[in-house]
């Protein structure tokens, strides 16, 4: 799974870094968010899912890894 993030439509609410601190994390001027892995691991998925599911803005987009 491959997630993108469009942070001109983030609000920097802040539920990805929450959940998935390991992928997401937010910038320091404007706390939108900011992808730190554009290939997070297998055992990453969940957390990747769940943080796309729950951010109130829908700023996180995820695509398949068929590679």
């Amino acid at each position: 799974m491959k997630p993108a993030v469009d942070r001109r439509r983030c609000i920097g609410a802040g539920m990805c870094v929450l959940t998935a601190p390991d992928v997401f994390d937010q910038d320091d001027a404007d706390g939108t968010v900011v992808l730190l892995d554009p290939a997070p691991p297998a055992r990453a998925a969940d957390a990747v899912r769940r943080a796309a599911q729950v951010c109130p803005s829908g700023a996180i987009a995820l695509a398949r890894d068929d590679g």
